[in-house]
C-alpha cells in the first residue's frame, strides 16, 4: 500500500506541475497594431487612432476568437488572416527586414459599420497548435501564430500610396489591398501571440503544443 501511495503522489505531483501552464492560458487578449503607412486610410473621422483587440478563449476541441475594432472609416471591408510572420516589430514599427508573411490562412471577413466599429468571431484551432503543411511543396508543419486583417478593396488604400495595379492575394478574389492591422511579435520570444506556451531551444524559442 505504501508503494502504491508513493506512486499515486508522484503521478499527482507530475500532473499538477504541468497543469498551471495550461490552466493560466485558458484565455488570451492582445491588441493589433496599425500598419503605419496606411493609418490615414484606415482611421475614421473622429480624430482617434484605429484600435483592434483580439480575445481568444481556449476550448476542449477548438478555440473561439473575438475581434473588436473601433475608430475605423465607416463601412470599410477587410479580410482576416492568421499568418506565419508579421511585418511589424514588437513596438509596432514596420520591420525593415520583412520579406513576406509566409504561410497564411484566410479566416473570415470583417466589416466596419456606419460608426466605424467592427466585430467578428470565429471558432477553430488557434492557441499553440494552429498550423498547415504541404508535403508536395516540401513545406513541413508550419505554425501561423500571427493575426491581421487586410483592406478588401485596394482602392481604399490608394490615397496612402498603395499601388492598386499590384493587389495582394489576401481576399477571396486574390485582389486585396495592403495589410491594415497586425499582431506584433513577443519582445522576448519573437513568437506571435497565438503561442501561449513558448519553450527555449538553443538561442531561440519554439511553441510547445
Amino acid at each position: 500500500m505504501k508503494r502504491l501511495s508513493f506512486i499515486a503522489i508522484g503521478v499527482l505531483a507530475m500532473f499538477t506541475s504541468v497543469m498551471p501552464s495550461w490552466a493560466q492560458l485558458s484565455e488570451r487578449t492582445f491588441p493589433l497594431a496599425v500598419n503605419p503607412p496606411f493609418v490615414q486610410c484606415l482611421g475614421g473621422y473622429d480624430g482617434h487612432q484605429p484600435t483592434a483587440t483580439v480575445t481568444i478563449q481556449r476550448g476542449e476541441l477548438s478555440d473561439v476568437l473575438i475581434l473588436s475594432a473601433h475608430h475605423l472609416k465607416p463601412n470599410l471591408a477587410f479580410d482576416l488572416f492568421t499568418t506565419q510572420r508579421t511585418n511589424l516589430q514588437s513596438g509596432g514599427q514596420v520591420d525593415p527586414n520583412f520579406k513576406n508573411f509566409g504561410l497564411a490562412w484566410y479566416q473570415t471577413d470583417l466589416e466596419a459599420d456606419s460608426n466605424g466599429n467592427a466585430e467578428v468571431a470565429i471558432k477553430t484551432i488557434l492557441l499553440d497548435q494552429i498550423f498547415g503543411f504541404d508535403p508536395s511543396a516540401l513545406l513541413g508543419p508550419t505554425n501561423t501564430f500571427h493575426v491581421g486583417f487586410w483592406f478588401n478593396n485596394p482602392q481604399d488604400a490608394a490615397a496612402c500610396g498603395f499601388d492598386v495595379t499590384h493587389p495582394t492575394p489576401f481576399n477571396g478574389e486574390h485582389r486585396a489591398g495592403p495589410n491594415a492591422m497586425m499582431s506584433v511579435p513577443d519582445v522576448q520570444t519573437n513568437l506571435g501571440p497565438l503561442c501561449t506556451n513558448p519553450e527555449r531551444r538553443g538561442d531561440s524559442f519554439v511553441c510547445n503544443p
